[in-house]
């Protein structure tokens, strides 16, 4: 399974960052661990000091206890001074906290049972208490020596742990920080490799058909990450521009040979037709057989009639005024042909006078005038309507032709491309690269239809 572009641009830094949190997660350990070992020598520095100060205690207890027994007397201030005594040994036994060999073992409550035995209020005997003082004393001296003895000894191996903790810290951290380095570099490396190749690869396409080379470039069987729909969506694109420049080159050569036969009539069918008109001109006048000049009249106006018609063939199948005028006057002067009868609806036509400068390819020029042609056609025999407008203009680099109408509109969206004209709109528009499109009317009824036509340069200067 292939892994998304997304997941490899992110895969160095996730494979860094669990690298740190692991190397973060290793020194709050060593952290942890000085910790408690901190938290054992000023435990043992505790005991060592609460042991110093009960056998303190209990020696001035010991000596304050047998001066009273010897008197016989005892002041309150004695009394006050003995309790006193006892009770700082007592507080001084609760200080002392288990370490080491005192952890699980019965010291302390043994330790706790011998001072127990040495309360003054309970009157002991002089013997008993120099016995109970002696054996609390000697506890408390094995206990100060013990504690002595694990104080030194903790202090070396905190010494020597602590040197050992930094070095391993600092090498370990090292160690990580290469390792992590090493591994974001070498997996940065090869994956921006692949992708950079991948890249590379679509964009050798891309300009290729940018060129004009329009070679269906290679797609994946199947869609795995970005790159792979990139690739879908530039192959899709080629064969639709295949298509699309298939259909400019069927309109361009369309074009081509409407206009090799309208040369072709102009030349050679009207050239005969309007010969034969000179010859029937050219009969004598004074034909004294009625019957004879009548049909010489007939075939006149026949023949007329008969040339008039070719010259409209011959304007549908390339107008000489585009050629000539350019595409507002063409529009213009087919309207003024064929629209200006008082059976079809009222134009208003307006032609922007930049767009008579604008330096149009002959194949748009006439793909815009044969859907203008076929717009305002549509306007006078499907819209039923009594007046429609035609605009040409120019909107900074956009051309905008627009034909609008109060006819009945197109009540069916989906129905707008099933007619031929409507459809022969939709393949002129494609062939040039311009968008149409019909909107509600701003009439209280009908339809409006927009062309937009993006212009590369805008207009080319006349030069006197």
């Amino acid at each position: 399974m292939r892994i998304t572009v997304k997941q490899q641009v992110l895969l160095a830094p996730a494979t860094v960052l669990v690298l740190l949190i692991l190397l973060l997660g290793f020194m709050q350990y060593t952290y942890w661990d000085l910790s408690s070992k901190r938290r054992e020598a000023k435990a043992i520095g505790t005991t060592f000091i609460a042991v110093a100060e009960a056998d303190m205690a209990a020696r001035r207890l010991h000596v304050l206890l047998r001066t009273m027994q010897h008197t016989g007397m005892a002041s309150p201030e004695d009394m006050a001074l003995v309790a006193d005594l006892y009770k700082r040994m007592l507080a001084s036994i609760s200080r002392i906290r288990p370490f080491g060999p005192l952890e699980g073992s019965g010291h302390l409550p043994h330790l706790l049972e011998l001072a127990e035995n040495l309360n003054p209020a309970d009157s002991p005997e002089i013997d008993k208490t120099a016995e109970s003082f002696a054996r609390f004393r000697a506890e408390l001296s094995a206990l100060s020596n013990t504690t002595q003895i694990y104080r030194n000894q903790s202090r070396m191996a905190q010494d020597q742990d602590i040197n050992q903790l930094v070095e391993r810290t600092a090498t370990v951290s090292m160690s990580v920080l290469i390792l992590a380095i090493l591994l974001g570099l070498l997996i940065s490396v090869y994956f921006s490799r692949r992708i950079l190749k991948r890249v590379q690869l679509l964009s050798r396409n891309a300009v290729r058909i940018a060129d004009g080379q329009l070679e269906l470039p290679p797609a994946p069987d199947h869609i795995h990450d970005e790159l792979d729909t990139l690739a879908v969506s530039i192959n899709r694109m080629t064969k639709r521009l295949i298509r699309v420049v298939g259909t400019e080159k069927l309109l361009e050569g369309a074009e081509e040979e409407r206009r090799r036969i309208a040369m072709d009539l102009h030349d050679q069918s009207l050239s005969d037709l309007s010969t034969i008109l000179r010859g029937l001109q050219g009969l004598p006048a004074d034909l004294t057989d009625n019957t004879t000049r009548h049909k010489a009249e007939k075939l006149e106006e026949d023949l007329e009639r008969a040339i008039a018609n070719l010259r409209d063939i011959m304007n549908n199948l390339h107008p000489q005024t585009l050629d000539i005028l350019g595409l507002g006057a063409a529009i213009e002067a087919h309207l003024e042909q064929h629209c200006c009868t008082d059976d079809l609806p009222e134009y208003h036509l307006y032609i922007d006078p930049e767009v008579n400068q604008l330096n149009l390819h002959r194949l748009k020029q006439l793909a815009l005038y044969r859907i203008a042609i076929e717009a305002i056609q549509n306007a006078i025999k499907h819209a039923a309507a009594s007046r429609y407008e035609i605009n040409l203009e120019l909107q900074e680099n956009t051309l905008l032709l627009s034909v609008e109408d109060n006819g009945k509109g197109i009540l069916d969206e989906n129905n707008r491309i099933d007619g031929r004209g409507l459809n022969n709109i939709h393949e002129r528009a494609r062939a040039i690269s311009a968008e149409v499109e019909w909107k509600p009317s701003r009439f209280s009824s009908g339809t409006r239809f927009e062309l937009t036509l993006f212009c590369e340069s805008q207009t080319t200067h006349n030069q006197s």
